[in-house]
């Protein structure tokens, strides 16, 4: 789905969900829609600060919570110990994030039932979902020797 007709939906969604579509919101929905990397509330602010610069933070926390109830973004984890978001993969996908610059991109898992399978066995645990996020360099920043870059 391209980009524009992502934004709209979301828009919809977050209407249909009893939120008003506020120009601070319409921002921050673009932003989540067009990015390809983690972002956190406070780069989300800030990129949205430029377009907007009216917006508050409560409202980008505000409305990143709602897109992520709706399930239209996805929380994961930094290694800063601090929650990033991005938009969700379609399926069953598993992510991979650059710890530098938080580009991410959705992979495919192989079928880990096998190991689940042998996890449960061992531990008594029933197991009902798993989800799997793998830390690392991006092309880009293993090129620059793993130093920040500047982001987008």
């Amino acid at each position: 789905m391209k980009v524009d007709a992502l934004v709209n939906l979301w828009g919809r969604l977050i209407q249909e969900s009893g939120y008003r579509l506020t120009e601070p919101r319409r921002v921050i929905i673009e932003i989540m829609a067009k990015s390809e990397r983690a972002l956190g509330p406070q780069d989300v602010y800030d990129i949205g600060r430029e377009a907007h610069v009216g917006m508050g933070l409560v409202t980008v926390y505000r409305t990143l919570e709602k897109l992520e109830e709706l399930g239209l973004i996805q929380r994961v984890h930094h290694p800063d110990g601090c929650h990033r978001y991005l938009r969700s993969g379609t399926g069953h996908q598993h992510i991979l994030l650059c710890v530098n610059c938080g580009h991410s991109i959705f992979f495919k898992g192989d079928d880990l039932s096998t190991l689940f399978l042998g996890i449960s066995d061992s531990s008594g645990f029933e197991i009902r979902e798993h989800w799997l996020q793998l830390n690392g360099l991006c092309p880009t920043c293993k090129r620059a020797g793993g130093t920040k870059i500047s982001e987008e």
